[in-house]
């Protein structure tokens, strides 16, 4: 199994106290915008693959931030990386966190995955994401503003 990867992944809602919401976009495919994800690896914690995930994606130490929210989501896996899963696997696990910052934060990307950032209002992030899970997880998670 080590040869493919994990069917189980983390996503991570990196938002500030002021309602900006972090989106990442992909390399590929193209105008994908997303949170934090990643699969974890082979003998990896869920917690585990969060903090590494938000430290290679972004350059920032989640530390002590990570919120597990307890959402696990079952979806099927895009056609656009089904190959990297064992043939029988066709369903990916995805457990949801969030990690708030005080205030807008410069970010380190991985030029590998992704090619830009931007930070949003929580509006314009919920519109911006490409999978349902990642919008329902900052409707869900990011504070509307009072």
């Amino acid at each position: 199994m080590a040869d493919f990867k994990r069917p189980e992944s983390v996503l991570v809602v990196i938002y500030t106290g002021h309602e900006e919401v972090l989106r990442l976009r992909r390399k590929d495919p193209l105008d994908f915008w997303q949170s934090v994800t990643g699969s974890l690896k082979w003998g990896e914690t869920v917690l585990d693959a969060a903090k590494r995930e938000v430290q290679e994606e972004t350059g920032l130490d989640a530390g002590k931030g990570l919120i597990d929210s307890g959402d696990v989501n079952r979806y099927p896996i895009h056609p656009t990386w089904r190959a990297k899963f064992a043939p029988d696997v066709t369903e990916n696990t995805e457990h949801v966190f969030s990690l708030r910052l005080p205030a807008i934060t410069a970010i380190r990307l991985d030029p590998n995955e992704h090619k830009e950032y931007r930070w949003l209002p929580r509006s314009q992030a919920v519109e911006l994401a490409s999978s349902r899970t990642d919008r329902y997880a900052i409707l869900k998670l990011v504070p509307e503003k009072l």
